[in-house]
């Protein structure tokens, strides 16, 4: 395991368990003044009082986004919450296989020879020099992005509420317009959430392709389904979804489907141009082994003082 292998070589002794972090299991953090979660931890109030009475004073979280911790009232308890950096070409390399899958129907191709149709689909590719590409958020990932896209001669927009580089920025209403497929990358919190909402999905080109590594809540599900449904929409990629802490990282198959979002996620992947992967974009081993080791830095940084 990483965070033993890491651990070693900073000469730090790690608890590892497999609990969820919640009021219940505090007391597995009892003599710690740190500890590190991943990104479907979610903690609520209730649990980040627990965990500072029980003297937790720093929580590490293996994500870029903190949007699963109340970091205000974290620090309102005395605990401050840290983030970690890892390779963006992890999910800057996804994005770009996902964008590739969607606008050459590889869906439906791939269902059909699975199933011994060798015959041609209907739906013919497009390439990417002829569409354009819009990219929401030039951080670290967005930038990566584009600096593959630059490679296949498209044209790329970008919209970012805080630039940070030289792209082609425009208003996210313009974005929208102009471009044939777009993709999220800004991080999720209360100004993002649902900034692809009904409205804005309206706005969108008809047959453009939505693309989303980011974060499942900066995509209103339900008008999403309805878009494709429709088939004014030419499709979608998502690795991430709403609620995915319900659904992600279990095997679901055979069992009942009482679950609202399941339901959801079913209609979507009924769909032949609707493609879907659980949250796995990061999972490379150059980004896992940045994230436990920066996350484990985080810590020794905060327990020196710094």
């Amino acid at each position: 395991m990483l965070f033993r292998e890491l651990a070693a070589r900073f000469g730090v002794v790690v608890t590892i368990t497999e609990v969820a972090v919640s009021e219940a299991t505090v007391g597995l953090a009892v003599g710690n003044r740190c500890i590190s979660v991943g990104h479907r931890a979610r903690i609520a109030r209730p649990t980040l009082l627990a965990l500072a009475r029980s003297g937790v004073e720093y929580i590490s979280t293996r994500s870029i986004g903190c949007n699963h911790v109340d970091v205000e009232y974290a620090e309102s308890v005395g605990i401050t919450v840290g983030n970690v950096a890892y390779s963006p070409d992890s999910v800057a390399d996804y994005t770009l296989m996902l964008v590739l899958m969607a606008v050459r129907d590889a869906k439906s191709m791939v269902r059909r020879t699975d199933a011994q149709d060798y015959r041609l689909g209907e739906t013919r590719g497009r390439e990417l020099r002829d569409l354009t590409v819009g990219v929401l958020g030039t951080g670290r990932i967005g930038t990566a992005v584009v600096a593959r896209l630059q490679g296949f001669g498209c044209r790329t927009v970008t919209h970012d509420s805080s630039p940070a580089t030289d792209t082609d920025q425009v208003s996210l209403d313009a974005l929208l317009e102009l471009s044939d497929v777009v993709t999220l990358h800004t991080p999720l919190n209360a100004d993002t959430y649902h900034i692809l909402n009904r409205e804005r999905l309206a706005r969108m080109k008809p047959g453009a392709f939505v693309v989303n590594t980011g974060r499942g809540s900066l995509l209103d599900t339900r008008a999403l389904v309805l878009e494709l449904e429709s088939g004014r929409l030419g499709g979608a990629a998502l690795d991430v979804l709403e609620g995915e802490e319900d659904i992600f990282y279990t095997d679901h198959g055979g069992g009942p489907i009482g679950n609202e979002l399941l339901q959801r996620l079913q209609r979507l992947q009924r769909l032949p141009n609707v493609l879907v992967s659980p949250h796995t974009a990061y999972r490379t081993d150059r980004a896992l082994g940045d994230i436990v080791r920066n996350s484990l830095l985080n810590c020794l940084s905060f327990a020196r003082g710094k």
